[in-house]
């Protein structure tokens, strides 16, 4: 079986053509996703103030610490559904989707309420502007309460992902985008919102978005069919799903604790510097989402194979996956290096945002090979079961590593320098994980039982 109404299985067939067209919803959907966050960062740059724009810019990292643990929990559950799937084991698939959805009902209230708490604590830290304050705590309050869209469209994702489905996905996120385009329009130009329209719109489509995605799976795939409610938890499969989630969500977390240090120093230098990194940061986003959804497909594949003892097709398309990795960044790395003036005008006209961003760019972009070669052996690692090595190469190289390293830098030689301090944590942690994959010490993580 190649594939049926959307649903892939990977353990037979050309390991390209399965990578690549995973891929390709993938990316389309990820684009869409950074489209309507680029909306949201035009909306407020050229409608409202720089104040507003570096608001949205400070909201990423914390709401993106509020969502990882979650974001690594269904990146377990894609992994078990993916080797369960491709083991021929129905009856596992059916208990982990259940399993994912009762964690997640009985434990989004809390965690909405600590997000809420820790708004004005984080803010702080970050040591935001207090020109941007005001909008900045407006957009995070409304964002944290809308948590529950986040994290339920990761969580269909997760269960579509590990099934080899990743067109479904893709339609959530058209829904999504439309949605929070037509709202931002409607609640900054229309109705004057400011920075809190823009909030509203992004709760209100990830929102319908989630709940869309209930229906349509229902509607469409019976045997995957969600009831949020049924209260059925399978404990040692879930013990299972957090084995593989946990370090993922751990490593997710850590990461956002650690840009939120880098945007404390980058606040440091004013709300200009601040818009542009900001800007920049979005660009290198978008630039990278290729290598993203290729690192999304593989852990299916991996996953999916490891599940039907196929470890020569996961080494196969692992070198295929990288060498395609590779291939991209080089090219889109040089492209928005040589662009980077003009494609920061896109969001700011102010001189001073777009020559920061600008210089974010110049020294970020030329060794995200780097980067992306261990994001894809990462994500191999984990659709064989070995999160673990992942989460401690990722927090030892990139956070220990580049957060020192950026205030030295910038302490030392000034702010335009302290973006170095990126390409040398990538440099360490590919070089960890080569080492990792090439011993072969990820095999034997996955457990059929």
């Amino acid at each position: 079986m190649g594939t049926e109404s959307g649903i892939r299985n990977m353990t037979v067939g050309s390991p390209f053509r399965h990578i690549l067209m995973f891929t390709l919803p993938l990316l389309a959907g990820n684009f869409l996703q950074q489209f309507y966050n680029m909306v949201d960062s035009w909306v407020v740059g050229n409608f409202v103030s720089d104040g507003a724009l570096a608001a949205v810019g400070v909201g990423f990292p914390v709401i993106f610490l509020f969502t990882s643990l979650f974001s690594g929990i269904a990146t377990g559950g894609t992994v078990v559904i993916a080797q369960s799937f491709g083991g021929g084991r129905p009856d596992r698939v059916r208990s982990a989707i259940d399993s994912l959805y009762t964690a997640f009902i009985r434990s989004i209230l809390p965690i909405t309420a600590a997000a809420l708490l820790l708004v004005h604590p984080l803010m702080t830290v970050l040591r935001v502007d207090p020109a941007a304050w005001a909008e900045t705590r407006t957009y995070l309050l409304v964002v944290c309460a809308g948590l529950v869209g986040s994290i339920g469209y990761n969580l269909n994702a997760g269960i579509l992902g590990g099934m080899g489905n990743s067109s479904t996905t893709l339609l959530f996120l058209a829904v999504s985008t439309i949605l929070n385009i037509f709202l931002d329009l409607a609640l900054v130009l229309a109705v004057p919102l400011g920075v809190l329209g823009v909030a509203l719109g992004t709760v209100i489509a990830q929102l319908c978005s989630w709940l869309f995605g209930i229906w349509y799976i229902n509607r469409r795939y019976p045997q995957l069919a969600i009831h949020p409610f049924n209260g059925i938890f399978d404990r040692k499969l879930f013990c299972e799903i957090i084995r593989i989630g946990l370090p993922s969500g751990i490593q997710m977390s850590l990461v956002a604790l650690g840009a939120m240090g880098v945007l404390s120093k980058v606040n440091s230098y004013g709300k200009a510097f601040t818009a542009g990194f900001n800007v920049g940061n979005k660009l290198d986003t978008l630039s990278f989402l290729p290598v993203q959804s290729l690192a999304a497909a593989v852990i299916s594949f991996v996953g999916q194979n490891m599940g039907a003892s196929r470890e020569d097709r996961v080494r196969q398309g692992v070198r295929i996956t990288v060498t395609m990795a590779v291939v991209w960044t080089v090219l889109s790395s040089a492209l928005v290096v040589w662009l980077s003036v003009p494609l920061s005008r896109i969001f700011s006209p102010d001189p001073a945002v777009i020559a920061a961003s600008a210089r974010y760019l110049q020294c970020v972009m030329p060794p995200y090979v780097l980067f992306a070669i261990l994001f894809v052996l990462n994500s191999a690692m984990r659709g064989a079961g070995d999160s673990l090595y992942p989460m401690v190469n990722v927090v030892a190289s990139v956070i220990l590593l580049r957060v020192p390293f950026l205030y030295l830098l910038a302490n030392r030689f000034g702010p335009d320098a302290m973006y170095w301090s990126y390409g040398i944590g990538w440099a360490v942690a590919c070089a960890l994980s080569v080492y990792h994959y090439a011993a072969g010490k990820w095999r034997g993580k996955y457990h059929s039982e």
